[in-house]
């Protein structure tokens, strides 16, 4: 690891002496940094390095919003969620495009226009992934998902509203998506929607 890669641990006179990765797979990777402290004190700092992704709340023209229930084995639940993936497979492509590739896979749609509406970090003590919110407008599902062997979804169609209420009241549990659902309220009730 060069101090380039983390500038703001460089200015706290973090150093890191060495980096090992003991899991890899094409999701992730579990990395364990020896980290020597100012004063001298080593710790191993282990988390989750992860690729960027996209959440996506897609909304059809007549204001529902599409969901999809997927089965999630750590956790082995039926979760409601808004459609979301990571860029780890999708080479140089723009997040906008990874946006439409996910829509296009996970529930079969197409969309109008992007907007961008916020980042977060999922889990900043454990994982590097960040997570980008965009609001897909004009969705249409327009054919059947291109689901991977592990996913088993079904997709369902709400209004705004019931989605709001889904993540406000812990009908919707993956917390990315139900942060992304948040994160856009207030677009949605600039837009007609709500």
């Amino acid at each position: 690891m060069t101090a380039n890669r983390k500038p703001n641990a460089a200015r706290l006179r973090w150093q890191v002496i060495k980096t090992e990765h003991p899991y890899r797979n094409k999701t992730l990777s579990l990395r364990v940094d020896t980290v020597a402290l100012p004063g001298g004190k080593e710790l191993p700092y282990a988390y989750l390095e992860r690729a960027p992704a996209v959440v996506i709340v897609p909304v059809t023209r007549d204001g529902q919003i599409v969901t999809v229930r997927q089965y999630r084995y750590p956790v082995d639940d039926w979760c409601i969620e808004v459609p979301a993936g990571g860029t780890h497979d999708t080479g140089d492509a723009s997040l906008e495009e990874v946006v439409r590739k996910e829509l296009r896979e996970e529930v079969g749609a197409t969309c109008g226009a992007l907007t961008k509406v916020a980042s977060f970090y999922t889990a900043a003590s454990s994982s590097s992934e960040k997570c980008h919110v965009f609001l897909a407008e004009n969705v249409e599902v327009t054919r059947e998902p291109q689901t991977e062997p592990s996913e088993e979804i079904e997709v369902k169609l709400y209004s705004a509203d019931q989605v709001i209420e889904m993540a406000r009241h812990g009908k919707m549990k993956d917390s990315p998506c139900t942060l992304g659902v948040l994160l856009c309220e207030s677009l949605l009730r600039e837009r007609g929607y709500i």
